[in-house]
């Protein structure tokens, strides 16, 4: 099936990338292990693939349908989502500056402060929920605005379109971290961003049982394109299994019904614990008072699966209220069918801008009633 740009994203999460198997008639693809392809007696490489690190099918049609998804014309597949991040990372000169969104991942945080150590970066944190912020941290050699919104795990929202606008006028690239959304709730590239990353291992794939990582551009970009090199040659990327496309995809099926379903009842559970007196503070855009809310209404469809909040009381009333959930699993990550609460600042270790007494929240696809009704019970034993 050729499908065209402007079709649903339920049907090109189904299609794109994903035709019928031209040798048995397979409606799923199968999964295609070589590592090496035959050459022709010329040569050359009719088929399209020679060597596993540099293209597989697999590989290949996760690319394509995640870039239908996003509106993109290419995108390059890693085997995690740091490894993405981490390839553009290694695409930077030596001493550039780059301006990044200070409660980032702290995965990816801790990468750049390595690096920064080193004296191969120079990096700053702001507040990218007031574009002053980011303007005033903007120096000469200041070459990438890196971005996560909604940001992991204070929810924070930057106005995409404004930022673009600011660094296109700076000569400054910009990448988004985008996996709190996926591509079927925001998409960046629209609002001119210049790359758009996820790690894949949460919304996307969807299941808790495959990591993997996304970075996804349109036309030419010299960081995209040596991002691409990293990936298939560096050490800061890594090209994913087959079996890792594979499941991948299949996950991307189901993508647009799961990320409905887990917006709606995140969104639920968000008015019910605002209301809750045990709860000091409530971080999810979808709620009014969020204080860039408009600005996520402007810029996604929905409102995502992850909300934090503050409980009334110490580090040590927020990690016990933990192990009073019954629905909710103590667990790292987001995005998955399970529903997982986690304390965020005993994760991400010192340095934190995180709240000792904050928990973060994934929404999945149990019943929000009971999920609330879970939350109820433990903030009244």
């Amino acid at each position: 099936m050729s499908v065209k740009p402007h079709v649903h994203p339920e049907t090109l999460a189904v299609h794109a990338g994903q035709p019928v198997d031209p040798v048995t008639g397979a409606v799923v693809s199968p999964i295609y292990l070589a590592t090496t392809f035959e050459r022709d007696t010329d040569g050359s490489f009719p088929r399209g693939y020679s060597y596993s690190r540099s293209n597989n099918p697999n590989r290949q049609a996760l690319e394509t349908c995640l870039a239908a998804l996003e509106g993109a014309d290419q995108a390059i597949a890693f085997s995690s989502g740091l490894g993405a991040a981490g390839a553009v990372v290694e695409s930077l000169a030596h001493g550039d500056h780059v301006v990044v969104t200070d409660d980032v991942y702290h995965g990816f945080r801790k990468l750049l402060e390595h690096r920064k150590s080193r004296g191969l970066l120079d990096v700053t944190l702001v507040d990218p929920s007031d574009i002053s912020n980011i303007e005033a941290a903007i120096r000469p050699d200041t070459k990438l605005l890196w971005l996560e919104t909604p940001s992991n795990p204070l929810l924070r929202i930057t106005d995409l379109e404004a930022v673009a606008k600011l660094a296109r006028s700076r000569g400054i690239f910009t990448v988004c971290d985008s996996t709190l959304c996926s591509p079927i709730l925001q998409k960046p590239l629209a609002y001119g961003i210049d790359i758009v990353m996820h790690s894949t291992t949460k919304y996307i794939a969807g299941h808790s049982d495959v990591t993997g990582g996304v970075l996804l551009c349109n036309g030419s970009n010299p960081l995209f394109e040596e991002a691409r090199i990293a990936q298939q040659y560096g050490v800061g990327g890594g090209i994913p299994s087959p079996f890792d496309c594979w499941l991948t995809l299949r996950g991307v099926a189901t993508l647009p019904l799961r990320m409905r379903a887990q917006s709606a009842s995140a969104l639920e559970v968000a008015r019910f614990l605002e209301e809750q007196p045990q709860v000091e503070k409530v971080y999810y855009p979808g709620l009014p008072q969020h204080p860039q809310h408009e600005i996520a209404a402007r810029q996604m469809k929905m409102f995502g699966g992850v909300l934090s909040f503050q409980l009334r009381g110490s580090e040590a009333e927020a990690l016990a209220f933990t192990g009073r959930t019954k629905l909710f699993t103590r667990a790292t990550s987001l995005g998955g069918t399970h529903s997982l609460i986690e304390h965020r600042a005993s994760i991400e270790g010192a340095g934190t801008k995180t709240p000792d007494n904050l928990l973060r929240l994934s929404i999945g696809l149990e019943n929000s009633l009971d999920l609330i009704e879970d939350l109820r019970g433990a903030l009244q034993d």
